[in-house]
């Protein structure tokens, strides 16, 4: 692509909502997860012996489910940003393109 493309495809408006868009998106996501991941830390540094004790008496603790949780919530936060790209960024990559080709 040359530089008179990505000048056109800088100055359309499009592209400017579409860096908004999925900047808010992966902000808002990351804001989440980031927030669980350091509130399981400060519950690991100050609150310790709640998260060591078990479940139902045998050897899950009650620390275990939570990092799954953790986990689990990252993985599928990360299919809702999948999902969101691939129906409404990718659409307005293409119109982009599609505008800057005429």
């Amino acid at each position: 692509m040359s530089a008179e493309r990505y000048e056109q495809v800088k100055q359309n408006p499009q592209f400017h909502q579409l860096v908004k868009q999925r900047s808010r998106w992966a902000w808002s996501l990351a804001s989440i997860i980031l927030i669980m991941y350091f509130s399981f830390i400060l519950l690991i540094a100050f609150s310790p012996a709640w998260l060591g004790q078990s479940l139902s008496g045998g050897v899950i603790t009650i620390g275990i489910p939570i990092g799954v949780l953790i986990i689990l919530v990252a993985i599928i936060l990360t299919g809702i940003y999948v999902y969101k790209a691939n129906k409404d960024f990718d659409r307005i990559n293409q119109e982009i393109i599609s505008e800057i080709k005429q």
